[in-house]
C-alpha cells in the first residue's frame, strides 16, 4: 500500500539572488506552485541582419548569411500563483504582501541606494552611475539554471482578508536570459550562462538522430544538390 509519505515531493521552480562578487546566495524565492505552462522565445543574433528582403542584397550580406554575432536572445514568460489560503498552517498576518514585495524588489532599487544617489546629486556629482542590482538566477530544475533580468511583472490580486491584505494573486513574469553579450567578461553571471549553454549542448548530444531515409532523401541527393 502506497503511503503519501512515499510519494516524492516535486522540485519547485524559483529565483535565487546571488552576490556576484562572492557567489553566495543572498535570498531564495521558491514559487509556491510550479507554473502550468512556459512561453519561451529564442531569437538568433544573425550577423547579416534582417534588412535583406530577398532582392539580392550585397555580397557582404551573402557572406554573413550563416554567421552568428553571438548567443541567441532568450526570453521566458509564465504565470505564477500565490495563495495564502493554501497554507493555513502558516501565520500570515500580512497576507501575501511579503511574497509580493520580495518579487517587486527584484526590479526596484533599495531606499539606501536611492538616498545615496540623492546625496551624491546634492554634493554636485557630475555623473551618477546607474544602480546595479544583485545577480538574479531563475531555476527550473537542475538542468535549467540561468542568469536573468526581469523585464515584466504584472500582479493580479484576486482575494483579500478583512484588513484588505491580499491573500491570493497571479503574477505574469517576463524574463530575459543574460548572456556573455550582456555581462562583462569574467562576471559570475557570464560563467553561469556558459554553464547553462553547456547543459543545452549536453542535452542536444543525447537526442536520437534522425535519418535521411525518413525524409525521403539520400546522402547522394544532398551532396549533389538534387533536393
Amino acid at each position: 500500500m502506497t503511503r503519501y509519505a512515499d510519494i516524492p515531493r516535486p522540485i519547485r521552480s524559483g529565483i535565487v539572488i546571488v552576490d556576484p562578487e562572492r557567489g553566495i546566495p543572498q535570498r531564495i524565492i521558491v514559487l509556491q506552485f510550479n507554473p502550468d505552462t512556459l512561453e519561451r522565445g529564442i531569437s538568433p543574433q544573425a550577423a547579416g541582419g534582417s534588412g535583406d528582403a530577398g532582392g539580392g542584397g550585397s555580397g557582404g550580406d551573402r557572406n554573413e548569411a550563416l554567421r552568428l554575432k553571438g548567443p541567441a536572445q532568450e526570453t521566458w514568460k509564465f504565470t505564477a500563483e500565490i495563495d495564502a489560503t493554501d497554507q493555513l498552517e502558516l501565520a500570515a498576518p500580512d497576507g501575501i504582501h511579503p511574497q509580493l514585495a520580495t518579487l517587486e524588489m527584484l526590479v526596484q532599487p533599495t531606499t539606501a541606494q536611492l538616498r545615496e544617489a540623492t546625496r551624491l546629486s546634492e554634493k554636485g556629482a557630475i555623473e551618477i552611475s546607474p544602480i546595479e542590482m544583485p545577480l538574479t538566477l531563475f531555476t527550473w530544475g537542475s538542468k535549467r539554471v540561468m542568469p536573468v533580468r526581469l523585464t515584466e511583472l504584472s500582479v493580479n490580486e484576486s482575494a483579500f482578508d478583512v484588513n484588505l491584505n491580499p491573500i491570493r494573486a497571479s503574477l505574469s513574469i517576463g524574463m530575459k536570459v543574460l548572456t556573455v553579450s550582456d555581462l562583462p567578461a569574467g562576471h559570475r553571471g557570464a560563467e553561469l550562462y556558459l554553464a547553462h549553454l553547456a547543459q543545452k549542448e549536453r542535452l542536444a548530444g543525447t537526442a536520437r538522430a534522425g535519418t535521411l531515409g525518413a525524409l525521403g532523401l539520400t546522402g547522394a541527393d544532398i551532396g549533389a544538390g538534387r533536393v
